[in-house]
């Protein structure tokens, strides 16, 4: 009996919602603080902050692993400081690092620049444009930032707790807080849902009216473009992180870094 209760909480801490299906293909373990992974074809990019997640301590990292769960390089980077969001743009990896973002040569496997953004204390999150502008979020700022030909400049602010970004189109959607909010180009926002029980973090678009949103704290929620909000996990009970996520829309495998579990785990979305 009690194994059968067991496997009832875990049935329904993992899939609130019958409609959507999560099913766990693997555990990627040994990873020191993962803060975000980022899908990118046969591989998938995870920062590492290994520390202190706004101290300048030098112990980050972005690791690189397999879309099968084998870690392939562990130390692919180092020598950042507290690295979370990360974009790629023709061949370069961009990172946020707690006041400057730092570039990445992905063929030549090294740091080619790093750009300081003045004032900025806890650089979160990062999108990437068509044409290559950089978003980067501040989090403790309630701001986001625009990077274009390698110089910054403030886009939006009077966001609290402005963390998840992802461009669509013409449009950047960013999780403030509880809140879901689109920026078009012209920088106009609008709400777009409310209703999180804690702060958004990461936010992957699952088809063209919704989103997939995770909240550090334990919390994986389907957020649709007519605000409808539906809670799909809840592992606050297991103390299990659900920070920046990152999805494969081709194969429907949602990635989450566990932070302080130190481990990736992978789930096929039906």
């Amino acid at each position: 009996m009690k194994k059968l209760v067991l496997l009832a909480f875990i049935a329904f801490s993992l899939n609130v919602d019958a409609q959507i299906k999560l099913t766990k293909l693997w555990e990627a373990k040994d990873l020191p603080t993962p803060e975000s992974v980022l899908s990118a074809g046969k591989i998938l990019y995870v920062s590492l902050i290994d520390g202190d997640a706004s101290k300048a301590d030098g112990k980050g990292g972005v690791a690189i692993v397999g879309t099968d769960g084998k870690i392939i390089n562990k130390e692919w980077i180092t020598g950042l400081n507290a690295p979370k969001g990360m974009g790629i743009y023709a061949g370069k990896l961009y990172v946020a690092d707690i006041n400057e973002v730092v570039v990445i040569d992905i063929k030549a496997d090294k740091v080619i620049q790093k750009i300081p953004i003045a004032g900025t204390i806890f650089l979160n999150d990062i999108a990437v444009d068509a044409n290559g502008n950089v978003f980067v979020s501040d989090t403790r700022l309630g701001t986001v930032y625009k990077i274009s030909n390698g110089k910054a400049d403030l886009y939006l602010d009077k966001l609290p707790n402005a963390n998840g970004l992802k461009v669509v189109g013409d449009d950047l959607y960013i999780l403030s807080g509880p809140t879901l909010v689109k920026a078009d180009k012209e920088g106009k926002t609008t709400l777009i849902a409310s209703g999180l029980a804690s702060g958004g973090d990461g936010i992957e678009p699952l088809s063209k009216n919704s989103f997939l949103v995770s909240c550090w704290a334990g919390l994986l929620y389907e957020v649709k473009m007519d605000g409808t909000v539906t809670l799909l996990m809840d592992t606050r009970n297991e103390k299990i992180n659900t920070a920046d996520i990152g999805f494969n829309p081709k194969n429907k495998i949602l990635y989450i870094p566990t932070f302080l579990k130190n481990s990736v785990m992978a789930y096929q979305v039906k």
